[in-house]
């Protein structure tokens, strides 16, 4: 070029040209004849009022349900991720159009059972992806936030259309394989196994869903459920005991159960730590304190603050013991 042009002007053009290119093979295609191609193809003056839409793209209410089923077939054509992203990508595409219909979803294709060894669920890879499109990035982060969030602690998967396995797990973690390896020893099942894939194909759809839920919400197009605080004291058995303790993020809680004079079981019930970052505690932390019977354990790397508050809050819960 003999001058700089500016990158709107660069993608304004671009996007004529391969616009017209595009068009050219299609009506190619349909009639064979050159006269027809000319005809159809728009004038300088039209394409010069083409406009580029400014990030974040239009937002419009979308249908959960859409979205929920279609990245659920998505995941067997080719991954968690790629359903996702197909689920949300089609109803944006139907409800606003351009510029989400030339987003093609394969580009999300390389978050197949996640992005490798200990890395990101691929379905929450697809929805992040999305959101980055159509939110500003501060309200792009608090969304993205409050769906690991959910994710870590929702017992999945919710969306089950070829029946249920009858297993349903919570994460306590972003990461795929913890993820779903967890589901795996819960449910006795191979990675191959059919009801593996049932699972992830659900839970590809249960993000999709929360996704939407979540940008409506944003967007004013619903309200989001305030649920009643629940009486965890009057729901407790003889042998269990609830304890919290200040995290990073706010209170942790968690029920501690016990067998006559050891503690068996530590739930994390609630908490408000940084997903994939304070919630590597979670994945480590109660099974320690188990195994010593101890809360004098080492910290997770990483995770300081968590582990702390892990701790303190099931020794909460043992100075309950008894009385």
């Amino acid at each position: 070029m003999s001058t700089i042009e500016s990158r709107r002007d660069f993608l304004k053009k671009s996007s004529i040209l391969l616009g017209s290119a595009a068009l050219f093979g299609t009506t190619a295609m349909l009639s064979g004849c050159s006269k027809a191609i000319d005809s159809e193809i728009p004038n300088n003056s039209e394409v010069a009022n083409t406009e580029i839409p400014t990030h974040p793209y239009i937002y419009k209410e979308l249908n959960a349900d859409n979205a929920e089923k279609i990245a659920y077939e998505g995941y067997f054509e080719n991954g968690c991720c790629y359903g996702v992203a197909k689920g949300l990508l089609t109803e944006l595409g139907d409800k606003v159009g351009y510029p989400y219909t030339v987003i093609p979803p394969e580009m999300f294709a390389n978050g197949k059972e996640g992005y490798g060894v200990g890395s990101l669920c691929g379905a929450l890879g697809g929805a992040v992806g999305v959101i980055g499109l159509c939110c500003a990035p501060d309200d792009s982060r608090k969304i993205v936030s409050e769906l690991f969030k959910w994710y870590c602690n929702t017992e999945l998967p919710i969306y089950e259309p070829e029946g249920t396995s009858g297993v349903k797990t919570v994460a306590n973690s972003v990461n795929c394989d913890i993820s779903v390896t967890k589901y795996m020893e819960t449910a006795n099942v191979e990675r191959k196994d059919p009801i593996r894939k049932r699972r992830c194909g659900g839970l590809s759809g249960d993000v999709a869903r929360k996704t939407i839920e979540l940008l409506n919400i944003h967007y004013g197009f619903a309200k989001a459920e305030v649920k009643p605080e629940e009486d965890l004291e009057s729901t407790l058995g003889p042998n269990e005991y609830i304890g919290e303790a200040e995290g990073y993020g706010g209170p942790v809680k968690v029920k501690v159960t016990m067998d006559g004079n050891k503690i068996s079981k530590i739930d994390v019930l609630s908490h408000n730590e940084t997903p994939g970052i304070g919630t590597k505690a979670f994945e480590s932390i109660p099974s320690a304190i188990i195994e010593s019977q101890s809360t004098e354990i080492d910290v997770a790397s990483g995770a300081t603050v968590s582990s702390k508050a892990i701790m303190a809050a099931v020794q909460d819960a043992l100075s309950k013991v008894g009385k």
